[in-house]
């Protein structure tokens, strides 16, 4: 029969090709020259992060309050004339009037200025680890684009890897079809047909998706116009640009290891205190804690409105000497000098200095909620990714040990039964999408298993995680 033909073709090492990639899919090779690596592509999204270039300005405004306000308030200087005589306002009139130069300088409540000093120090010290949380969102969002643009890639490949078969099977059945040899109908034709349409169509949907995702991730890869190179990465500052402009990818997974791998043990679940032990020294947690000792300053800061506030004041006052037209007077005035102590009394303090002090324990115990909430949301998030993890971890392990190579013994055994007379053309094109979907499947369970671990790596961050880590 002229259907036998189609195993004339080379089909058969076309589809373990295929399949032995979907295997290896998920281990790491060299990438081809002039590849982005999913490493590259987050080192250089860091580095052109505004945001971490914003905070640092954010640190330093505050340290710069912070030095501020340890020191003294400036010094008050009056100049004046008292008690000029408004008949003829001359200097030497009167034996009271003066020419008066004075200074004042007021000292804060109590400790105030150490405290304030300390207070904005502390709420400086929060600023490193925000940079740090930052890092590591960005190296998740970073993964997270980077494999959907390889999802959609491999995807392309895949299926531009079948259409071939596809189109040889349309060739066959129209052969067949028009020839009338064999059993080949008219609704197999088209069949075939429609079956290659939907693979173009699947085809632009993919290339949208990918073109999508290369775009989101472009825009953490490409400096803002006109903006200053990232610090730290002059150096490398021409590799950067030809990196991020370019628009291919390693052609194999990354693989990223797993952080604390024993508390994703099957048949063992960490308990939410395991957990929140881990996430204590999280950067985002450690900012809070930052933010919290400040808002404890705060609090004694608030208390010393109780004290009372001190300030001190001396001044000269210069007189003329008597007329010469008046000798019944001595020539000679002396000049004054003055010297004063003031304070304030904080008498009345039910309305202000006992409301401010609660507003300071308020405050204070706000944060400290924000701290259990965050550690609350990042531990249920955790536990969430953990499960995924698990059943993408055994949906891995069925792919690769069962379904693969059942799908493609369903594939061969339809085309032997068809290009024996026992089959029908139909189970042989359904075959061969169901392997092609059955690839494609395994490829997105990889990349979301890469995407899961990403994610769960992130509550394992530390300061140290990163070069030049910062802590206070």
């Amino acid at each position: 029969m002229k259907l036998l033909a189609i195993n004339e073709r080379p089909v058969q090492p076309r589809f373990i090709q295929g399949v032995l990639l979907a295997a290896l899919v998920c281990l790491t090779a060299w990438p081809a020259r002039g590849a982005m690596t999913l490493t590259e592509a987050v080192d250089i999204a860091q580095r052109n992060d505004p945001w971490l270039v914003g905070s640092e300005y954010r640190q330093q405004a505050i340290e710069a309050q912070s030095t501020a306000a340890g020191t003294l308030p400036d010094p008050v200087v009056s100049v004046g004339f008292a008690n000029l005589p408004t008949d003829t306002f001359d200097f030497d009139q009167e034996a009271m009037t003066q020419f008066k130069v004075g200074v004042s300088q007021t000292f804060p409540r109590g400790h105030s200025r150490a405290l304030d000093q300390k207070r904005l120090s502390l709420l400086g010290a929060q600023y490193p680890y925000q940079r740090d949380d930052r890092r590591a969102k960005v190296a998740v969002n970073i993964t997270s684009l980077w494999l959907e643009v390889f999802r959609a890639t491999e995807s392309i490949r895949l299926i531009e890897q079948d259409r071939a078969l596809f189109e040889d099977l349309v060739d066959v059945a129209q052969s067949s079809y028009s020839t009338a040899v064999g059993r080949t109908r008219q609704q197999d034709l088209i069949r075939a047909q429609l079956e290659l349409t939907r693979l173009e169509d699947r085809l632009t949907v993919l290339h949208e998706r990918r073109d999508m995702s290369r775009a989101k991730l472009n825009e953490w890869l490409h400096a803002a116009p006109g903006s200053p190179p990232p610090a730290g990465a002059r150096g490398q500052a021409g590799i950067s640009a030809n990196l991020a402009l370019s628009d291919k990818l390693a052609e194999t997974l990354p693989q990223i290891e797993l952080r604390h791998p024993t508390l994703y043990e099957a048949g063992t679940a960490p308990s939410p205190q395991d957990i929140a032990s881990h996430l204590r020294s999280h950067p985002a947690i450690l900012s809070l804690d930052r933010k919290i000792d400040a808002s404890r300053a705060g609090i004694e800061l608030a208390e010393q409105k109780y004290r009372p506030q001190w300030s001190v004041n001396a001044s000269y006052g210069y007189r003329e000497d008597d007329p010469v037209d008046n000798p019944s007077m001595d020539r000679d005035r002396p000049d004054f000098f003055s010297f004063g102590v003031a304070f304030d009394l904080p008498l009345f303090t039910s309305k202000r200095q006992d409301r401010q002090v609660q507003s300071a324990i308020a405050g204070s115990e706000a944060v400290r909620t924000e701290k259990w909430l965050a550690l609350r949301n990042m531990i249920a998030t955790f536990e969430t990714q953990r499960s995924k993890l698990l059943r993408l971890n055994q949906r891995q392990l069925l792919y690769q040990s069962r379904l693969l190579r059942e799908m493609q013994d369903q594939a061969e055994a339809s085309l032997t039964a068809y290009t024996t007379d026992d089959g029908d053309f139909s189970e042989v094109v359904r075959a061969r999408i169901d392997e092609l979907n059955a690839r494609i499947d395994a490829l997105d369970i990889e990349v979301d298993r890469l995407k899961t671990i990403s994610q769960l790596n992130y509550f394992f961050v530390t300061s140290s995680s990163f070069p030049g880590g910062e802590t206070s």
